[in-house]
């Protein structure tokens, strides 16, 4: 080993040893993450000092420092926590987010392992003949005025006939690869697309401005978002774990619930959180689907935008009492987040 002295410009940019950091590199690094501490940190400050102003001080502004450039009063909290009951859209956002989540999780979980250990072929005519009684039971129901229950029953029955005699003659089919697209092809398409066709489907059934809308819809819209990152979870699962449980006897569920999922909980708790997320920021859909009873906190954190103009003040409370849930489920789970972000990244 060569114990010449290194020279100043190769000690400062080059490592020492594998495992550390240049010196340059490392003020570097230390300066770019301090920058984007601010960039994120800031604005967080900025709402939360706004939340204790009054609207003197947000027009007469900018004040930075409570106590200091202005006095902090809790006007703006009573009014919204206390006089304008915003509890209702508090639990609202808290019921419809984490069980339109726990169902997205479950439903897409499943959803995700099929596609990785089944293989699946689906005929085309079976898609066409779905689509098409799909379509007929919307014309019926908005169209004709047919009750939306016995159109269901109808087009599920014609559905069963068909798939016994005329789909099994034909031969064209969709693989596990061509369903996979498909699903995260739903997420691509922009929402403000289905929010029509949503709002009356709902309207029909008598379920507009209810939880049960609401869980419904942001369910649906964020399987596809499950599905697409549990798949590469349970891929990265090895197939001789489930087939040893399965020739002791254990049936395919079983082996999902015992095995496959205590393997990739960290992966699922991190698709939880983003859903959870997802959902508790959800504005357009809440906005079609809800009015008094069913409101979220976005869509009353948009209501501050009065005729008089943005009430700042209000928004910064509102906007406070929703952002500090997540930062804390998200301190709390940082470890299982971390370690979800990395598996099924190598697969050997």
């Amino acid at each position: 080993m060569s114990t010449e002295p290194r020279s100043l410009a190769r000690r400062l940019f080059e490592p020492a040893s594998i495992d550390s950091q240049a010196p340059v590199a490392r003020v570097l690094t230390y300066v770019l993450l301090s920058l984007w501490t601010l960039v994120v940190v800031i604005p967080l400050y900025w709402v939360f000092i706004t939340s204790f102003k009054g609207p003197g001080e947000v027009d007469n502004g900018p004040f930075y420092l409570p106590f200091v450039d202005f006095a902090p009063s809790l006007q703006a909290w009573d009014f919204m926590l206390v006089q304008n009951y915003t509890l209702r859209p508090y639990m609202n956002s808290v019921v419809v987010a984490v069980a339109s989540t726990l169902l997205a999780v479950l439903i897409g979980s499943l959803a995700a392992y099929a596609l990785v250990r089944i293989r699946f072929q689906v005929k085309l005519a079976a898609v066409a003949i779905f689509l098409i009684l799909l379509t007929a039971i919307i014309v019926a129901v908005a169209t004709f005025g047919v009750r939306w229950e016995i159109a269901i029953v109808v087009a599920a029955a014609l559905f069963v006939i068909a798939l016994f005699t005329l789909v099994g003659r034909t031969k064209l089919a969709v693989g596990n690869s061509d369903i996979e697209f498909w699903i995260i092809s739903n997420r691509i398409m922009p929402p403000i697309v289905a929010v029509l066709p949503i709002y009356v489907m709902f309207q029909q059934m008598r379920l507009l401005d209810t939880q049960v809308a609401l869980i419904a819809t942001y369910t649906a819209i964020n399987l596809p978002i499950v599905v697409w990152l549990t798949r590469d979870f349970f891929a990265g699962i090895p197939l001789d774990l489930e087939e040893s449980a399965q020739i002791d006897g254990a049936s395919k569920f079983r082996v999902f619930f015992t095995i496959a999922l205590p393997l990739v909980r960290s992966g699922l708790v991190a698709t939880f959180l983003l859903v959870l997320i997802l959902a508790w920021n959800e504005y357009l859909l809440a906005l079609f689907l809800s009015n008094a009873d069913a409101q979220t906190m976005p869509v009353l954190v948009s209501a501050q935008n009065t005729t008089r103009g943005p009430q700042w003040w209000n928004m910064s409370v509102l906007i406070t009492v929703m952002i500090a849930p997540v930062i804390i489920i998200s301190s709390i789970l940082q470890k299982h987040i971390a370690r979800g972000l990395l598996v099924g990244a190598v697969k050997g």
